[in-house]
């Protein structure tokens, strides 16, 4: 995968996140930070950060329980460790985040 492809998915992956976000009636406020980093902040302070990391071309979270990197398996982002699919894992992270577990995606 080139740049362009990278930067195109990585920016749908974050589109469709903070759309999820838009909808959601999690006690939470989010922004893009700069070009590429979606800041999520929730009601105790704490912060759920996902950006696009172009030199490994993947997607990081960064989150209270820990660090996650997600590759493009050509269908969907999968954690490099698990496979869980992005938008699932972000499920459960700002779900347990925000004192709401499985909050729907």
């Amino acid at each position: 995968m080139n740049d362009n492809e990278f930067n195109a998915l990585a920016d749908a992956a974050l589109n469709q996140i903070e759309a999820w976000l838009e909808t959601s009636d999690a006690d939470l406020d989010y922004g893009m930070i700069a070009a590429g980093v979606l800041e999520i902040e929730f009601a105790d302070g704490s912060k759920i950060v996902v950006n696009r990391h172009g030199a490994a071309k993947e997607v990081w979270v960064a989150a209270k329980s820990g660090g996650f990197h997600f590759r493009w398996a050509g269908d969907a982002w999968r954690d490099t460790r698990d496979n869980a699919e992005l938008m699932a894992a972000l499920s459960k992270l700002v779900g347990a985040q925000a004192g709401r577990p499985n909050l729907p995606v």
